[in-house]
């Protein structure tokens, strides 16, 4: 599927297609209609968003003679021929392999396989490696930034047979977001949600998978998301992310005592959606102190992990004092994001 070609003009789509093929063919140099700079750096990138299985080059140079309508584009490849022939292999293997675990499921636990393969099995690069930023990293290596993530839930969407597409945002450093941001829009049952499995990703720690931003509606994701850079289909159903279809996401504070104290007993991590109004720091406090009251009849501690833009709360409970009882949670891992 090609999203994003379907978005560009005729004498775009023209140079889309060259840019597409001239990739493939791994051509030292091709040729394409003469846009302006910005145009063809989209363009690049919008290629490598609609075809993620493209995972060896991330940049660019062009050049164009004085009169001419046409530019010649120098592509930057990450790896030789014959090394890139051998990766294209492995993962074509890799993604066929995956998909013949999860080919018979309904297309939402196909995607529940798929955020939860990324949560187990793939590891935040802080060195940022090039190829972290491409499939290779995370179905390769088990290492990827948040473009790696989404181009691998892509490309394992189409594998299954979800329609699915990259969504990209910018950054704002006036709110010291330094960075773009990728994640992911899907479509099931015939409804378009996001799904950003690198912010989950950032926030599962200790074996725990978390589904904050697991389909999520326009007015959830953007809470903390800035807006996108190209245009992507709205997002309108609130009411099937995974807590709520899980029943985990209340509005009673009888509700949350009833399966604190559940927790407490059984010895598990609470995680739940708060969905009773506005997560203020008074309801805060008072969650707070169900967790507490809950866990003294235990002779335990209650300790909470808060992700308040989605009011997600995540509380664990020990025989030991915590050092700091509430920990606010930063899903943003800080990625940069390449530009062609």
């Amino acid at each position: 599927m090609a999203y994003y070609y379907n978005q560009l003009t005729k004498i775009e789509q023209k140079a889309y297609y060259a840019m597409k093929e001239g990739l493939l063919n791994l051509a030292p140099s091709f040729t394409v209609p003469l846009l302006d700079g910005k145009t063809l750096s989209d363009i690049y990138f919008m290629v490598r968003m609609d075809h993620p299985e493209i995972f060896w080059s991330v940049k660019f140079s062009y050049k164009y003679y004085k009169d001419s309508d046409h530019a010649e584009m120098i592509p930057e490849y990450l790896f030789k021929k014959n090394q890139i022939a051998e990766h294209r292999v492995a993962l074509e293997s890799r993604v066929k392999k995956l998909a013949r675990q999860a080919e018979k499921m309904s297309e939402k636990e196909k995607e529940l396989f798929i955020h939860d393969f990324i949560c187990q099995n793939v590891r935040y690069d802080k060195l940022k490696k090039a190829y972290s930023h491409e499939i290779i990293g995370p179905l390769q290596q088990g290492v990827g930034v948040c473009e790696g993530i989404a181009k691998s839930v892509k490309i394992l969407c189409d594998a299954l047979g979800i329609w699915c597409i990259i969504a990209l945002c910018d950054n704002n450093p006036e709110k010291g977001i330094k960075y773009r941001h990728m994640w992911n829009v899907v479509r099931i049952e015939g409804k378009y949600y996001h799904l950003d499995a690198t912010f989950d990703n950032s926030l599962g720690k200790d074996d725990v998978i978390r589904y904050d931003y697991f389909n999520l509606s326009d007015s959830q994701i953007f809470k903390d998301h800035e807006p996108v850079i190209y245009k992507i289909p709205a997002c309108v159903d609130g009411d099937h992310t995974y807590y709520r279809e899980k029943k985990l996401s209340w509005t009673k504070y009888e509700d949350v005592r009833k399966r604190a104290a559940q927790a407490v007993k059984k010895g598990k991590v609470l995680i739940f959606h708060w969905r009773g109004g506005y997560l203020t720091r008074e309801v805060l406090k008072e969650l707070f102190e169900i967790f507490h009251e809950e866990a003294a009849k235990k002779e335990k501690y209650a300790y909470l992990s808060l992700n308040w833009p989605q009011a997600v709360l995540q509380v664990r409970f020990a025989v030991e004092a915590p050092q700091q009882e509430i920990t606010m949670e930063e899903a943003n891992e800080g990625e940069t994001i390449e530009e062609a």
